[in-house]
């Protein structure tokens, strides 16, 4: 199939404390903890990916600070590179079955957390 013949994948970015939407698709949770409060039933997840979530000694160095999302961002895309999580990452492509993909995370800010950037790398992926 040609590229210009195929659709773009969409993938969404959705807080664990939002309530699941038919429009999710394929609803990934990517974080390393659980969110807190929140029960499988609630999160409605197709799937907890959470060795493509950044690695535990980079979560604690980055604590959500935005002062450090820079670095942060440079470092998780290091660890995003590695051929064990590229395949992890076309493997969560393909379990999607086409549909679009919500990246769940479970951090109160919307703009500096790993789903961001996962979700930047993951549409680049599905082009190729």
């Amino acid at each position: 199939m040609s590229r210009a013949s195929r659709r773009k994948l969409q993938i969404f970015i959705r807080r664990a404390y939002e309530d699941p939407t038919p429009e999710d698709g394929y609803r990934v949770l990517v974080d390393r903890v659980w969110p807190r409060g929140r029960s499988k039933a609630v999160l409605a997840l197709d799937q907890w990916a959470f060795d493509l979530a950044p690695s535990t000694a980079l979560r604690k160095w980055f604590g959500h600070d935005p002062k450090r999302w820079e670095a942060f961002e440079q470092r998780y895309r290091s660890e995003l590179a590695s051929g064990e999580q590229q395949d992890r990452m076309r493997r969560l492509l393909s379990d999607s079955g086409g549909r679009s993909i919500s990246l769940i995370y479970g951090a109160k800010d919307e703009n500096h957390n790993q789903a961001v950037v996962l979700r930047d790398v993951l549409s680049c992926l599905s082009e190729e």
